[in-house]
């Protein structure tokens, strides 16, 4: 988060070499360094992925006595890995998928730093290519880091979006996308659905499906289901409003292995505990002002209580702890909605695909195919297979499924698109495969910004972490949730009066001026229109 200074070895409120000169440093809230003895408070963590592992730490690290409780054997949520054992023998570490992590992923890089300072865990890819159906591919290689030379460099390099495509796109509809601030842009376009919004602009119909409908993709829905203020939102964290570019990391092992054991030991020592394989039945306030957490471990107090749960686990626990929040809080809690469903096929195959296939491929126009990774190209435990066997590794995603798709049916698909993209893989014979079909990822619906819980709440002492969580901070997806449970956290330290965590963020308005101006003074009247047209959620919105 912050780079360590060599005179005291604390954090210096300096960006690390190579950030983006813009990012915004919100400073640690001040207070005593450290709780000690048997008057430390006591934190209940809900839930283990990224936001929980992120809360937990946080307080421990100031002297909070933490038990964090997660429902399944393993940690790290949506970025959960397990064993398990293939026909050949061999075992293998099996997830739910791909995840990338970007260079503008400041806090949860943070997180990861507790453990392994150099990040030495992750590893870059070189490209982030995209592949339609029809043959047009586009690339994020050689594009520019820095906007707006980074969107005129897409469109010169681009096979979907060319010079001449400009004079039709409709620039005052374009124009939010290039000063995105919150909770404005919730203000201005909650009420309208991403499709909808790209229609407006006019882009090309090659870009939409490349440029954009694959990145709104990655929050697990279809474009028409998905607010527009998400996507513009989406947008500036990883291409207009950030420097940091849209390349990324991975990680060198499996997720438990290169992510998450580490932070479960750190936690070990920092006197934290952590019970997996345990699920909350309950959070109760006592008439003391502190809270009961009841678990098949037994019934426990605490002074605070972290929910740090996908959005069907929120709803599950709050509709059972019947004290728990004020009225409008639970009944916006029991309005939030999960993601359709997505599945995940790992398949280990007894060839090798050409060796110039890319690490990760975004596809659009392919079926049900959202994306393809050779994991045995940069993964060491798929790699070290893939080397025994002679074969390889491949992953293949499918997001915004239809509720009612049959499993098989779209597996099925999903290798014959593989074989129509990498034709080498027709002859390959499957080893083995693994198939996760998951529907627990957050959705954020067109006018729905007003109904997901802010960090703090009417509770002294509860506080909500998540990546469904309103932070009032440019932060999206696996950021998000470790943002916001840092800020969770931060809101706990502040009651006992110990000191928070530096926070960073990418700029949180436009970068160039004149854009700023531009956006400001011809798109009121559409930001206006807008917030006379939303629906629930579209006025509502109030950030912390």
């Amino acid at each position: 988060m912050t780079a360590p200074s060599r005179r005291t070895g604390r954090a210096a409120r300096t960006p690390l070499v190579g950030r983006d000169r813009l990012a915004r440093l919100l400073p640690a809230p001040p207070g005593a360094a450290r709780a000690e003895g048997s008057d430390a408070p006591r934190a209940a963590v809900v839930g283990g992925g990224i936001a929980g592992l992120t809360a937990a730490t946080a307080l421990a690290e100031r002297g909070v006595r933490v038990t964090l409780y997660e429902r399944d054997a393993q940690l790290g949520g949506r970025l959960a890995g397990w064993r398990t054992r293939l026909t050949d023998g061999s075992p293998a570490t099996m997830s739910r998928g791909f995840h990338a992590f970007f260079r503008q992923y400041y806090n949860l890089r943070s997180l990861l730093r507790r453990t392994d300072p150099a990040l030495a865990g992750l590893t870059p890819l070189p490209d982030y290519p995209l592949r339609h159906g029809s043959g047009r591919r586009d690339s994020f290689r050689h594009v520019p880091r820095t906007p707006p030379w980074s969107a005129l460099g897409f469109v010169a390099l681009s096979e979907s979006f060319s010079v001449r495509d400009l004079p039709r796109i409709r620039p005052r509809a374009a124009l939010p996308l290039l000063d995105v601030r919150v909770p404005d842009v919730y203000e201005q376009l909650d009420h309208v659905s991403a499709y909808d919004l790209l229609d407006a602009i006019r882009f090309p119909a090659a870009a939409r499906h490349l440029a954009f409908e694959v990145f709104s993709r990655s929050f697990f829905a279809d474009p028409r289901g998905l607010s527009a203020a998400e996507m513009a939102l989406m947008f500036h964290v990883y291409f207009l409003g950030s420097s940091e570019g849209l390349l990324f990391d991975v990680p060198r092992e499996p997720f438990p292995q290169a992510l998450w054991d580490p932070v479960a030991a750190r936690l070990d020592l920092l006197g934290a505990g952590v019970r997996t394989d345990m699920a909350v039945d309950e959070v109760s306030v006592t008439p003391a002002g502190g809270f009961t957490v009841t678990a098949a471990s037994g019934a426990e107090p605490y002074d605070a209580v972290v929910l740090a749960l996908d959005p069907a686990g929120l709803r599950s626990l709050v509709a059972r702890s019947t004290g728990l929040g004020d009225a409008p809080w639970r009944e916006r809690v029991a309005r939030l909605r999960n993601a359709p469903p997505f599945l995940v096929s790992r398949l280990w195959l007894d060839r090798p695909v050409r060796a110039d296939r890319p690490g990760f491929l975004g596809t659009s126009g392919l079926g049900a195919l959202d994306n393809v990774s050779v994991l045995s190209g940069w993964e060491g435990e798929a790699a070290r297979w893939a080397a025994r066997s002679g074969g390889s590794v491949l992953e293949l995603h499918a997001y915004a499924l239809p509720e009612d798709a049959d499993r098989e049916t779209v597996a099925k698909e999903l290798l014959g698109e593989l074989h129509r993209l990498y034709p080498e893989t027709r002859q390959a014979g499957v080893v083995d495969a693994r198939h996760e079909w998951r529907a627990d990822c957050p959705l954020f619906p067109v006018g729905g910004h007003g109904d997901r819980p802010t960090v703090d709440t009417s509770v002294p002492g509860l506080v909500v972490a998540g990546d469904t969580v309103r932070t009032g901070l440019p932060v999206a997806l696996m950021e998000r949730a470790a943002t916001s449970g840092f800020l969770a956290a931060n809101t706990l330290l502040g009651r006992w009066g110990l000191r928070g965590h530096d926070l960073w963020t990418v700029p949180g308005q436009g970068r160039s001026a004149g854009l700023r101006w531009a956006a400001r003074r011809f798109g009121a009247a559409h930001g206006q229109d807008g917030r006379r047209n939303s629906g629930r959620g579209g006025t509502e919105a109030t950030e912390p």
